[in-house]
C-alpha cells in the first residue's frame, strides 16, 4: 500500500531494518522480512518506509482499552482471577482467514486508533482500575513492538506485569528484544502442518515452533498455548496428536494448552462452528500425551475449564466459564491434598473480578 505518511507523534524511528542496494528498505521485525520502497507500509500496515529508514506508523495509539478477566486472554496460570487492562492497535503480520479480531487486525483505516495514550497514563490506569497487569491484545503486539517496549517499561516501573497474546511470527533479534519485557505470554498454536500455516494464516509453522522453545528454555516468560480448532481445517484426531507430542516433547508437560472452538468469521463464513465433542476429544488426547493443563474454551464445559492437580488428580481450580468456582491451592501454588506444586504465577489467594467486562476511557474513571 502507497500512500502518503507524515511525521507525527504516532510516527517513531525503529531499529529492526536493513538498507537494500535498490534504495528500498527490509523490515527486519518478523519472518515475512517486507522490503519497502519510500512510503509503503509492509504487510502488517503498521511499519512504514519513510526517509530511508522503517519506522512505527501507530505509537501511541490504540484501537480501544478494556478490563477483561485475564482467563478470556486466555491465561489460566497466571494471577488467576484478576482484571488485566486490555488493548491493541491496528493490523497484523499474518493473513489468518478465520481471524475472530478482523476488524482490528486486518484494518487498514487509522482512523480505527481512536484512544491515544502513553506508556505512563496507561501504567497509571493500571493501577487506577485495580489491574495487576496490562495485556497486549486484540492484534499482535510484535508489529508495535517498540511501543509494547516502552509501555513494559512503564508498567515494570510501577509493579504493573505485562502479557503478550502473539501468534509468535518475530524474527530472533527483535524477539530477544520484545520477550525481555513481558512476564507471561499466550502464544498461538494454529495448527500442525506446514499447509495450514501457509495456505490459512500466510506464516510458516517452523518460525513458531522456534519462538515456542525459545520462550520456554530461555526465558522465565510464563507461556500458555491456545489452539483455535477448525472443522475440516486442523481438528484431525491425527493433527492434535502429533501437535501435543511435540509439546509435551519439546516444552515440557508443565505448559497450558488451550483447545477453543471456532466461530464462521472473516473470510471463512462457509465452515461450521467446532463442535464440543471435538475439544472434548482433543483435550483427551493432550492429556494422553502427557500434558498435565488441557482446557477447551468458547464453549461452556466446567470440567475442560477447571485444572486438576497432576499429583492427586484433585480439582484444584474450578472455573464456569471465566468465574472461579472453587480454589484448593494453598498462597504458594501448592495442592492443599497431596503438596503438589501447580505451575503457574500464583500471588496468594485468586483475585474475584469474574467475567466482567469494563470498557474504559484512559483518564476517565
Amino acid at each position: 500500500m502507497n500512500e502518503r505518511i507524515q511525521r507525527d507523534a504516532a510516527v517513531v524511528p525503529t531499529r529492526f531494518w536493513e538498507s537494500l542496494p535498490n534504495g528500498r528498505v527490509a523490515c527486519t521485525v518478523c519472518p515475512n522480512h517486507c522490503r519497502l520502497a519510500e512510503g509503503q507500509r509492509g504487510a502488517c500496515f503498521v511499519r512504514a518506509a519513510l526517509g530511508g529508514e522503517v519506522v512505527l506508523t501507530t505509537y501511541g495509539r490504540s484501537s480501544g482499552f478494556c478490563i477483561d478477566p485475564i482467563e478470556k486472554k486466555p491465561l489460566n496460570h497466571f494471577l488467576p482471577g484478576t482484571p488485566v487492562l486490555s488493548f491493541g492497535t491496528a493490523g497484523c503480520n499474518l493473513t489468518c482467514r478465520f481471524c475472530q479480531n478482523w476488524s482490528i487486525s486486518k484494518s487498514r483505516e487509522t482512523d480505527i486508533l481512536a484512544d491515544a495514550a502513553s506508556p505512563k497514563q496507561i501504567a497509571a490506569a493500571a493501577l487506577h482500575h485495580g489491574c495487576p497487569s496490562v495485556a497486549f491484545t486484540y492484534n499482535d503486539p510484535v508489529i508495535f513492538l517498540e511501543y509494547a517496549v516502552d509501555i513494559a517499561r512503564a508498567c515494570h516501573e510501577v509493579g504493573v506485569r505485562t502479557v503478550a497474546v502473539t501468534a509468535g511470527y518475530i524474527n530472533p533479534e527483535p524477539r530477544r528484544e520484545f520477550f525481555a519485557h513481558m512476564d507471561a505470554a499466550n502464544v498461538d498454536l494454529k495448527g500442525f502442518t506446514k499447509d495450514f500455516y501457509q495456505r490459512v494464516c500466510g506464516a510458516t509453522l517452523s518460525a513458531v515452533q522456534d519462538t515456542l522453545v525459545y520462550l520456554v528454555k530461555e526465558t522465565d516468560v510464563w507461556v500458555e498455548l491456545t489452539t483455535l480448532l477448525i472443522p475440516g481445517e486442523n481438528d484431525r484426531d491425527e493433527e492434535v496428536d502429533a501437535m501435543t507430542r511435540w509439546i509435551a516433547a519439546e516444552l515440557g508437560s508443565e505448559v497450558p494448552l488451550h483447545f477453543t472452538a471456532f466461530h464462521p468469521d472473516y473470510k471463512m463464513t462457509d465452515r461450521p462452528p467446532t463442535p464440543p465433542e471435538t475439544l472434548t476429544r482433543a483435550r483427551a488426547i493432550a492429556r494422553a500425551n502427557g500434558l498435565h493443563y488441557v482446557y477447551t474454551g468458547n464453549v461452556h464445559d466446567e470440567a475442560g475449564g477447571s485444572t486438576t492437580c497432576p499429583g492427586c488428580g484433585q480439582r484444584v481450580i474450578g472455573r464456569d466459564w471465566y468465574e472461579i468456582t472453587d480454589w484448593q491451592l494453598d498462597d504458594h501454588g501448592r495442592c492443599r491434598r497431596c503438596g503438589y506444586s501447580c505451575a503457574g504465577f500464583f500471588a496468594g489467594p485468586p483475585g474475584r473480578w469474574g467475567a466482567r467486562r469494563q470498557p474504559v476511557r484512559l483518564g476517565v474513571s
